[in-house]
């Protein structure tokens, strides 16, 4: 009974057992080394625990497309066929995404077609190259980390106490916002890149105490909301 299920696939060759097996664990590896790179340089606001888990089965699932399909043009026609009926519909939040599930998709063709080099070759260039991005943080332009905002009752070109607050808690501080009426003062806002933003409670406690300064507002940011 177990040779009958395991030996009598209806195909030209024999199938070489241990070959489905190596493959099939590599990419089940190959999922999990993406999955773990993913849950550490994941920094956005659309993490999904099934997510994670696709990353693990994608490239099991392709690798075993990839061995089903073994250069035979009718199983392939037949599989357009079957994913023709079968929709998917998901859209991804983050490009990342995307290139995580091509990652995956990647690493499944080469592990079913037997290029198990280039499968463990590429996965690790691919983690290291998500894993580099993620602790150098490229592509982040940090200008600021704090917004101030206050109300001014005195000259807006008398704004002296201000500065030297800033200078002492900012290493840099650009005024980006200014509305001033004759009757009711002057609306200040500053981008602020501190000095030590866990002193930020700090910051606005000695502004609310400048003698024209009221309606004191501090917002600290996420570099532009970038994530």
């Amino acid at each position: 009974m177990i040779e009958q299920l395991l030996f009598s696939d209806a195909v030209a060759a024999p199938v070489d057992w241990t070959r489905v097996l190596l493959s099939v664990i590599l990419a089940f590896v190959s999922g999990q080394t993406l999955a773990w790179t993913y849950m550490f340089t994941h920094t956005g606001l659309s993490y999904s625990r099934s997510y994670v888990t696709s990353l693990v089965m994608i490239p099991m699932l392709v690798s075993l497309v990839m061995m089903v399909l073994a250069n035979n043009l009718t199983t392939a026609f037949g599989l357009m066929s079957l994913f023709a009926i079968v929709r998917f519909r998901n859209v991804l939040r983050d490009t990342m995404d995307t290139c995580f599930i091509l990652a995956g998709i990647t690493v499944g063709m080469a592990s079913g077609t037997g290029r198990y080099g280039t499968a463990v070759l590429g996965l690790a260039a691919i983690c290291l190259v998500l894993l580099y991005l993620s602790f150098a943080q490229f592509g982040v332009r940090h200008r600021f980390d704090a917004i101030l905002n206050l109300h001014w009752d005195g000259s807006p070109a008398d704004t002296g106490d201000i500065d030297i607050l800033l200078r002492r808690h900012s290493r840099r501080a650009v005024r980006v916002g200014l509305e001033s009426t004759e009757s009711h003062g002057t609306d200040l806002s500053f981008r602020l890149l501190l000095r030590d933003p866990a002193r930020l409670g700090e910051l606005q406690e000695e502004a609310q105490t400048l003698r024209h300064a009221s309606r004191v507002s501090v917002m600290s940011t996420l570099d532009e909301s970038e994530i």
